[in-house]
């Protein structure tokens, strides 16, 4: 005889073990379908080259507009020192005038134009004292100096006080290029990270070598300079080879980009300005065909600059974990035009 016994049910237990372990494992077949592949050496290196670019870019910014509150500072300083000068002359023109007005009560009385000016709202006496035929001319000329000076001093002091806003912006603009530096830069470490060690060796090793054979086995032609002090500057930068690349770094120990233009420049005589943005007005823009040694060359829409050295080569100081050398026009990045300093 048939059995009509129901066959045994899994417990629910069961059931929910089974279906958490089919959900996971779709979840990472899932996951491994979608994850992007490891990025490759070269990759990981146009990616780094581009956020040093980017850094150098807001490196620039933060140069400007640390040199924009250099001269604020100098400025403010200067108008503070005017407005306590012309404050003290201000105080011994009203002396003199209060000496004018005890005289006066000796002799019997104050002149009532001397009594408005030593009244609670002199500026507006001021404003009219001109008009009162009692003034004497040695009285209405010393009132006239003293609305001039007050005047000025209203001025000077309003002027300090937009220069101080300024710079207060000025001062939250850097704070603000310094954390984009940190950001690019930070980023560019994890990329960096994602390599082997054996990787980030050769990336490393391949750096060296370019600063190596850079310093001894660079043809630069027999090009002659344009001037005495363009040849000055370029001899002047080839003594910095193997220099550091750093973020700021006017020398003698690192350099960033127009740290370098700068300082060489400076060896040779010639003041120019401290970033590339003001670098490009130090004189007339000239093409690639028209380059000489020692002339500015520019790159990637103005953000980083170098020396041209001859024959395509370009002495510079390049980016983070890389050293002043010289390198081929072709490899730097996109050429803008060069710039031939004047003096």
């Amino acid at each position: 005889m048939a059995s009509h016994r129901r066959p045994k049910q899994p417990s629910r237990a069961r059931v929910t073990v089974l279906t958490a372990t089919a959900t996971a494992a779709v979840a990472l077949a899932s996951q491994a379908a979608n994850a992007a592949p490891k990025p490759t050496k070269s990759e990981v290196k146009a990616k780094v080259d581009k956020l040093y670019e980017e850094a150098e870019r807001a490196t620039n910014q933060y140069d400007g507009a640390k040199e924009k509150q250099k001269k604020l500072e100098k400025e403010i300083d200067g108008l503070q020192d005017k407005v306590a000068r012309e404050q003290e002359e201000l105080n011994e023109l009203r002396t003199g005038i209060g000496a004018m007005a005890s005289e006066q009560y000796r002799s019997g009385g104050i002149d009532a134009s001397v009594q408005l000016f030593l009244s609670a709202d002199p500026d507006d006496y001021l404003d009219r004292a001109s008009t009162l035929d009692s003034l004497s001319a040695q009285q209405l000329e010393s009132l006239k100096e003293v609305q001039a000076k007050q005047r000025e001093l209203a001025q000077k002091r309003a002027e300090a006080t937009e220069k101080l806003a300024d710079l207060a912006d000025t001062r939250t603009e850097l704070g603000k290029k310094k954390t984009e530096i940190q950001d690019k830069l930070s980023k560019a470490q994890k990329l960096l990270n994602t390599l082997t060690d054996a990787e980030r060796q050769e990336m490393a090793d391949a750096e060296t070598r370019a600063s190596r054979s850079s310093a001894g086995r660079v043809d630069l032609g027999k090009e002659v300079a344009a001037s005495s002090f363009g040849a000055a500057a370029l001899n002047a930068a080839a003594s910095q080879l193997g220099k550091p690349y750093m973020r700021g770094g006017t020398g003698p120990n690192s350099y960033d980009c127009s740290g370098l233009t700068q300082w060489a420049y400076g060896q040779a005589g010639v003041q120019i300005s401290r970033v590339t943005y003001t670098q490009v007005n130090e004189g007339p823009h000239i093409g690639m065909s028209a380059l000489k040694p020692g002339d500015l060359v520019f790159f990637n829409n103005t953000e980083h600059v170098g020396l041209y050295a001859g024959n395509g080569q370009v002495l510079h100081a390049p980016y983070p974990g890389a050293s002043v050398r010289y390198e081929s026009m072709s490899t730097i990045g996109s050429f803008q035009f060069g710039v031939r300093v004047t003096g």
